[in-house]
């Protein structure tokens, strides 16, 4: 092949790829998908949200400000809403943790647990300043696996990491559930 048709070669494959990847937008634009954040509106008259510290009622230290800090995080990273003190804002996300389970998901040949998986559960519910109810989830829960090592702070690492993945997960589904239908 001279290096005349080898030009042509690529410039035609370009094209196909750019016209295959046009034929997906569409397609994409056609069914309704939409990008992440794009269509999410606060509900009428919420302009500011306060986040109050969640209520703690497992055994696990801390975990209230892991999830309270996620998810002010998120509503502060979107935009759609400015988060305020309780006094200035329109509504008030308030909740619970629940539950803080563990489960051993595998075991090495010896019986020992190899991975495990950790579950939280919470009860959410956003008001407004007059008291209605604009938006609840109860028993709203998420799990992670995370790895067991014969070094325990090692394994302690791990299953700290695995909360921090579902705090940050749950962050993210708890804003857009509450913006989605508005």
């Amino acid at each position: 092949m001279n290096a005349l048709a080898q030009k042509q070669d690529v410039r035609l494959r370009m094209a196909g790829r750019a016209g295959l990847a046009l034929a997906v937008l569409l397609v994409l634009a056609g069914c309704g998908y939409q990008l992440k954040g794009m269509g999410l509106t606060a509900p009428a008259g919420v302009h500011t949200i306060a986040v109050s510290v969640l209520e703690n009622r497992t055994a696990e230290s801390g975990i209230e400000t892991r999830f309270t800090s996620d998810l002010a995080y998120e509503f502060t990273r979107s935009k759609i809403v400015q988060v305020v003190d309780k006094d200035k804002a329109d509504a008030v996300l308030r909740g619970i943790v629940l539950a803080l389970r563990e489960d051993t998901v595998s075991h090495t040949a010896r019986y020992e647990s190899d991975e495990r998986r950790v579950t939280v559960t919470l009860d959410l519910a956003l008001k407004g300043v007059d008291g209605k109810l604009i938006w609840s989830r109860r028993a709203l829960s998420d799990r992670e696996a995370f790895k067991v090592s014969s070094d325990k702070l090692a394994t302690e690492r791990n299953r700290r990491a695995a909360i921090d993945v579902m705090s940050k997960r749950l962050a993210e589904k708890v804003h857009n559930a509450i913006f989605q239908d508005f």
